[in-house]
């Protein structure tokens, strides 16, 4: 039956045995921790006082399911009990743990916890989960015991504990071969070349298409494939740092798959603008295809699959090029140029096939820091240094000080509901407390479901094989499978998974904690009063709502967008845009989680989160980038052929007017709550009627210039777009000299032009995305959004 379940779908295969090898390698090392505290020497099974803590230890460092991952957890482990250890046995032995109350455990267990996440980002959270368990168990185990807890001794048996949960994960890698992340990424990196050639043949399938429907169907291919890539990206990119701890005896690998993998990610930014471009051609087949320009096309795509082969190999990495007898540029026909707009997307195709061809072909991976990057990036480290020194001690201070409240305000509550069990509530807290913003009350609700699945299913495991206790660690081998799959889940994920194997792993990995149904119900009440005061203490830190930092990033990234549209030129540095665009990229990606986390937290008696527009608005400014990323690129190859591009500069400049001042009118109309306050806000201040004052013109409406029209009634930017082809098309033919050199100056000049139409195209979007937003939180108004912008300025200039 598995057999026949595997071979029905390649993907749900792929999940699967990812799935099981993962459920393997942690069941293995359960039970490894079994065999060790249950059928172990008797010398070994008394300094492994806390098997439990053994089990956790395996779950947070085994995660990752691979050999680098379990190197670098072992560390982790190694600096966590330095970090505690040492450090808590003085604690003991000042303190004396016969003269600890629950009050001053409580503190301690802060105190200790704050100096843990003090230090900065190079300790890894994994080892700072472990410490802070290790702190739990010490102090509050020491509490309940009191004179009998020996002082040095009990925090060497939680070591103990936390060594033997290190060693079981290394074996378990290592057994029957070992786990290597290096094998993982080359894995990845040989169906990521499939799924690019795949996509490219598509590409170039729906661009010689003869009809809408034929292409349209490959494009749609096409698109499923790229989300497939996007994944396989992100799962290469996150063994990174996994395969820098595998070293010998496989560090001959290393090179050929981080290179591969480098490479690889190279070529996803031409493929995508190969997409784009098909999806604004209209109608197919385009009017530039001739049988000179599908030969080359063919030819392409055959010497792309050709380098992707080479790429899956295990041959060197630079010898995966093209092969020279097929370097060949496009060439064009004599004096081939885009007469209009509407002949863009087909050169921009053909631009952007080009640009893949180079990144395939381009051994050196990045570009090396021209020397005015390199003075800017000096005189900012200068100019910033103290104020990111103060910035980053402040976030540091703030984050220990609330790993520090949660998990002293656990520990206090739980030993007040119980002394023996007050472990139990800060032990969860500690080893799934995170160093980055998320979606704390949806986090919550995972853990708590994970924690009752769990322990509901070592409560079923322990009635089942009552009378066999010492195997029924065996029961656990298929929750690890489930688990496996669940942290995969959407319904679930990472944090309800982990739960879930905690909690049935603490129930039949136990031992002398009394009937498992009372412990069951003990661990959940526990559990849910350290849930609470984590929730507690986050809103305490973190009060603004996620929508509420969603509208203000949004505003953030429109100005960004803006100051990128402001450095737009031919003329000045190769690369125009600079820093302005990786500012932009970090502002889109900060929007898209605000608006993920605003998307999970609860409404309470707020507006409910519109995430529908909000993700339309996070889609098209990703298009925007990815235009302006583009545009940066047209505007590179264009620079190197030193042509008199002051030419075309004014268009250039009117295409800035056209955008400019309708992104800095939505910056500040994002920020409105409602427009009923901001009216009466301004008749308040200016004892005036708003109304009447914008109907007599003493309120300038800023003009909107983004759907302007010609005397004809043609759009504007179309006008704008024709005028720059034509200047350029006088300046291609008449200062180029070489037919190649003219072929690239036509398309990196088509490009430019394309990216710039589709920049206007994308801000009507915002537009549109905005009136819809804010006609949703004020149904009763009328939206006009230039008329708002001019109240907004009204109201801040009285």
């Amino acid at each position: 039956m598995l057999t026949s379940m595997l071979k029905l779908n390649p993907q749900t295969r792929a999940l699967w045995l990812s799935g099981l090898a993962a459920a393997y390698r942690t069941a293995a090392a359960c039970a490894i921790v079994a065999v060790a505290t249950l059928f172990g020497p008797a010398a070994l099974r008394i300094q492994v006082a806390f098997p439990a803590f053994s089990y956790v230890t395996v779950i947070l460092v085994i995660t990752g399911a691979s050999l680098g991952d379990t190197f670098r957890g072992c560390w982790d482990a190694f600096c966590a009990t330095v970090l505690t250890v040492i450090p808590a046995i003085l604690g003991l032995w000042a303190i004396g743990p016969a003269e600890l109350t629950t009050a001053l455990t409580a503190v301690v267990v802060g105190m200790a916890a704050f100096v843990v996440m003090l230090p900065d980002h190079k300790t890894h959270l994994v080892s700072k989960r472990i410490a802070l368990g290790q702190i739990v168990i010490i102090y509050v185990v020491a509490y309940d015991k009191g004179g009998e807890t020996d002082p040095v001794m009990h925090p060497v048996h939680v070591a103990a504990s936390t060594a033997v949960g290190v060693v079981a994960c290394v074996i378990a890698l290592l057994l029957p071969y070992p786990g290597l992340a290096t094998c993982q990424v080359k894995k990845k990196c040989k169906l990521y070349a499939d799924n690019a050639s795949e996509m490219v043949k598509l590409c170039v399938k729906a661009f010689c298409a003869n009809d809408d429907t034929s292409a349209q169907a490959f494009v749609s291919q096409a698109k499923s494939l790229s989300i497939k890539g996007s994944k396989l990206l992100n799962a290469i990119k996150s063994k990174k740092e996994s395969m820098k701890w595998e070293t010998i005896p496989i560090n001959f690998l290393k090179p050929y798959c981080m290179k591969t993998a480098e490479k690889l990610q190279d070529t996803e930014m031409p493929i995508q603008g190969m997409l784009i471009a098909l999806q604004n051609i209209h109608p197919f087949p385009p009017q530039i295809l001739d049988q000179d320009l599908k030969d080359h096309l063919d030819n392409l795509e055959e010497n792309i699959s050709q380098t992707f082969d080479q790429l899956k190999s295990c041959m060197p990495f630079d010898l995966a090029t093209f092969p020279e007898s097929n370097h060949e540029n496009l060439m064009l026909s004599p004096h081939t140029f885009p007469q209009s707009h509407k002949d863009l997307p087909s050169f921009f195709f053909l631009f952007c096939s080009n640009l893949l061809q180079r990144k395939m072909n381009n051994n050196s991976l990045k570009n090396p820091p021209s020397p005015a990057d390199q003075r800017s990036k000096k005189s900012q480290k200068e100019g910033l240094f103290e104020w990111i020194s103060a910035f980053v001690m402040h976030r540091r201070f703030t984050l220990a000080l609330k790993c520090s409240l949660s998990v002293g305000f656990a520990v206090l509550f739980g030993l007040i509901y119980s002394k023996q069990n007050g472990i139990w509530s800060g032990l969860p807290v500690a080893i799934s407390f995170a160093a980055s913003r998320e979606a704390v009350f949806r986090v919550s609700n995972l853990k708590a479901q994970g924690t009752v699945l769990g322990t509901v299913y070592g409560v079923l495991g322990c009635f089942v094989l009552e009378k066999y206790v010492k195997v029924r660690f065996l029961i656990l081998l298929p929750w690890f499978i489930f688990c496996s799959l669940l942290r995969r889940s959407r319904m679930y994920g990472p944090a309800g998974g982990v739960s879930a194997v905690i909690g049935a792993v603490l129930i039949l990995g136990r031992e002398h904690f009394g009937s498992p149904t009372e412990f069951a119900i003990i661990r959940i009440v526990e559990a849910f009063i350290g849930l609470s005061c984590s929730i507690v203490v986050e809103l305490m830190f973190r009060p603004t709502r996620a929508s509420t930092l969603a509208k203000i990033q949004l505003s953030k990234s429109l100005q960004v967008l803006n100051e990128c549209i402001c450095t737009v030129s031919h003329g000045g540095q190769k690369e125009c845009l600079g820093g302005d665009l990786k500012k932009l990229k970090a502002n889109v990606n900060e929007l898209r989680k605000f608006i993920e986390e605003a998307e999970m937290e609860p409404n309470f008696w707020f507006l409910p989160f519109n995430g529908g527009c909000y993700n339309k608005l996070l889609k098209t400014l990703s298009n925007m980038v990815s235009l302006l990323v583009f545009l940066n690129h047209a505007n590179a190859s264009l620079q190197e052929e030193n042509l008199s591009l002051d030419k075309v500069e004014g268009e250039v400049e009117l295409f800035k007017e056209m955008i400019q001042p309708s992104l800095k009118c939505f910056e500040s109309i994002v920020l409105v709550k409602s427009l009923n306050k901001l009216e009466k806000e301004l008749q308040r201040n200016n004892a005036c009627d708003t109304s009447s004052d914008l109907e007599l013109g003493k309120l300038p409406i800023p003009q909107n210039k983004l759907h302007r029209h010609g005397p004809n009634g043609e759009d504007e930017i179309d006008n704008i777009i024709d005028s720059y082809l034509k200047t350029s098309y006088e300046l291609v033919f008449g200062e180029v000299c070489g037919e190649v050199k003219g072929h690239e100056v036509v398309l990196s000049s088509s490009a430019f032009a394309f990216c710039m139409r589709g920049l206007v195209t994308e801000a009507r979007e915002i537009e549109k995305g905005l009136m819809e937003l804010l006609q949703w939180e004020n149904p009763s108004s009328h939206v006009n959004l230039y008329e708002i912008s001019s109240k907004i300025d009204a109201l801040y200039n009285i």
